[in-house]
């Protein structure tokens, strides 16, 4: 049988184990959300950029150079 030492000793060590993983996935949340904000922001970039030089009709297209 533990003595209640031990056992408080066990719980302690159990609780700085959990702690620590807490802290290692609250970094790995705020690294994620630090990139889903890159990805939008460049996604934001990408569609304008898509939309500004979109495809143009063919009244103003230039002819390719062979003609």
């Amino acid at each position: 049988m533990q003595s209640d030492e031990d056992r408080l000793i066990l719980i302690e060590t159990t609780l700085a184990n959990q702690e620590k993983m807490l802290d290692e996935l609250n970094a790995v949340i705020i690294e994620q959300g630090r990139k889903i904000e890159y990805l939008i922001k460049q996604n934001r970039y990408l569609l304008n950029l898509a939309e500004e030089n979109g495809v143009k009709p063919l009244s103003e297209e230039t002819p390719p150079p062979h003609y």
